[in-house]
Formats: C-alpha cells, sequence, structure tokens
C-alpha cells in the first residue's frame, strides 16, 4: 500500500488552521483547534483494540496481539502481548498538558494509510529572526503516535520557516535534545506526567537554535565549499549513471540563488542559505511517487517529516554547521 494519508469513506484524515497548508492536503478550520476539535476534524476519534490472532484455520498464534482499529476492523499491525496501545485522545491530552503552560496552539493533525501512524502539529509562542531580519522561523512540537508497533509515543521540535513553509529538521531525533519518546509497555500513565518534562526542553532546544542558525547566516561559504556541501548530500554513484545525482545538485544550486527568502541580504549567499535549499528541495521539488498530486503531496509530507527527506534535513544542518564552523 503506498504512503499516504488515511481516507475513511472518502474523507481525508487531516485538519489545518489558518492558510492552506504547503501539501494542500486536509480539512481548514478557521480558528485554532482545541485537541477535541483537532480530533473530530481530522478524523482521528476512532479507538483501537488488542486482539489475540489466529491461523486461516483457528489456531491462535501465542504470544502476539492484533492492532485493530474499532470503527472499520481494519487489522493496523502485529505486536507483542507487552503492548499498550495509546488511544488518539490519550495522545492528544499529552500535549493539552503542555498547552496551558505554553500557550500551545494546534495547527494541524492526520493520519496515515489506515490509521497505524497519527500526528498533531503544536505551534509554540514567538519566533526566531535571522540576525534580526524578517527571515522568520517559528516555534512547532510534533507529536507522533503508532498503533503498529513501529514507534513510540514521540514528541520532538519542527521548526517551520514562514517565508517558504520549510520545515526544519535540526536535531538527531535518534539522540539527546529530541524531545520526549514514550514507549507502549508499563505504566503509561505515569509516563504521560513527562509531558510538563517537553516544555523545558523546548526552551533550551529553541534557544540554542537560534544561536545556530545566526552563527550559519554568519558564513559565506566559498564556491568550493559549496560544492562539497551539495556533493556530499547527493554524490555521484559508483556505477551507473549520475544524472539524478547531478540534477539534484544542479537543483539544489537554482534553490540557493533563486529560492523563496535566499534574496534577504542578511540570508543571501550564506550557510543558512545552502540549508534552506535542501529543505525548500526536500519539502516542495524533489520527486515523489504517487499516481496523483493528492498521493505525491502525503508521500512528500511523510518524507519530510517521517522518513528519507527528515533524514537529508538532518544530515545538511549537521554538514551546514561543520561548514560553517570551517
Amino acid at each position: 500500500m503506498a504512503h499516504e494519508l488515511a481516507t475513511i469513506n472518502g474523507r481525508t484524515a487531516m485538519m489545518y488552521v489558518g492558510e492552506v497548508s504547503w501539501h494542500g492536503l486536509g480539512s481548514r478550520l478557521d480558528a485554532p483547534a482545541t485537541a477535541s476539535e483537532a480530533i473530530a476534524a481530522a478524523g482521528l476519534d476512532y479507538d483501537v483494540a488488542l486482539v489475540e490472532p489466529a491461523t486461516e484455520t483457528g489456531i491462535p498464534i501465542p504470544n502476539k496481539r492484533a492492532v485493530v482499529r474499532t470503527d472499520t476492523d481494519d487489522v493496523l499491525g502485529v505486536v507483542g502481548t507487552s503492548y499498550v496501545p495509546v488511544q488518539n485522545r490519550q495522545a492528544f491530552a499529552f500535549l493539552d498538558a503542555i498547552a496551558a503552560e505554553s500557550g500551545i496552539r494546534y495547527h494541524t493533525a492526520g493520519a496515515l494509510r489506515r490509521g497505524e501512524r497519527i500526528w498533531l502539529l503544536g505551534k509554540l509562542p514567538g519566533s526566531i529572526r535571522v540576525k534580526g531580519s524578517h527571515d522568520t522561523t517559528e516555534k512547532y512540537l510534533l507529536l507522533s503516535n503508532s498503533h503498529d508497533g513501529s514507534s513510540a509515543l514521540r514528541v520532538f521540535f519542527t521548526p517551520i520557516r514562514v517565508v517558504c513553509s520549510n520545515t526544519l529538521d535540526m536535531a538527531d531525533r535518534g539522540g539527546r535534545g529530541e524531545g520526549i519518546a514514550i514507549r507502549h509497555s508499563g505504566n503509561l500513565a505515569a509516563k504521560v506526567r513527562q509531558a510538563q518534562e517537553v516544555l523545558g526542553l523546548a526552551r533550551r532546544y529553541y534557544d540554542d537554535l537560534e544561536v545556530r542558525i545566526d552563527a550559519l547566516a554568519g558564513h559565506h561559504p566559498t564556491a568550493a565549499q559549496l560544492a562539497r556541501y551539495f556533493e556530499a548530500l547527493y554524490p555521484d554513484p559508483e556505477q551507473g549513471s549520475n544524472a539524478r545525482a547531478r540534477n539534484a545538485r544542479d537543483a539544489l544550486y537554482n534553490l540557493f540563488e533563486r529560492g523563496k527568502g535566499q534574496d534577504i541580504p542578511q540570508v543571501r549567499h550564506t550557510a543558512w542559505a545552502a540549508y534552506n535549499a535542501v529543505t525548500e528541495f526536500v519539502d516542495h521539488h524533489r520527486s515523489t511517487r504517487g499516481r496523483s498530486e493528492h498521493e505525491r503531496g502525503a508521500n512528500r509530507l511523510e518524507s519530510a517529516w517521517f522518513g528519507s527527506g527528515n533524514r537529508l534535513k538532518e544530515r545538511a544542518f549537521r554538514l551546514a554547521l561543520e561548514m560553517a564552523a570551517g
């Protein structure tokens, strides 16, 4: 099955607030949503249950449980007996526990495929301005949860550059400083109390991020540095044609010169511009499989937040910092 937004009875399982999202998908709300409104608008008002699986002949399969979506009877995954499901309402309550203190406003929410993965994007107050310019990056928390055993419930940081709606992946989500991950086992109620820790982590993360962004905007790479940077992200293959890698690098050079926001004086021809060439390429231009524009947009969203696009942007940020440090 293609990686795409869940569609149940012809309804796309996604909502967003305000202007049309960069991927052009979902149901629009005019005003900031509460958690309950977001769940309803995004089609996430369903539960999952654990069922003992069996073979086609009715023989029980030991030490396994099937995760079943109760409104459609879809099997979302097969897990071990220690797995504890986190319902969508519980996952949203995790951010609700932070919202009252932090002023989080829900921005978008949705589900992928048959509902195996859900997310909620919340905007924190305040923003980052690159060297005092009008190049603004807003502060978001992205909550993600799976119902197929593929990942824990996670809350991590996803800054978004306003001028081009690029999602900026600036931390290794597998390492420290990423946010919080809660596994589907043990006492989940006690673990949800970790929610308040996220706010402190977010404040420290974004304070540090502003310093790093200004460092990138303060470095103007040489032509040789820029060539090495793009080649490290899209190297020529050891065998076969290098046309794909060369086309990708050409696109990055073009976005470095003429991408959205790249003409801002404090940004132009800096390492910050080089990094944003990569993020704009991944979020808006990189070729994506799909039979329709809807499907391609959904695949691009998943890649940018959770898949290969996310990993490419993480690597691009680390390499940009190394380039700026000399």
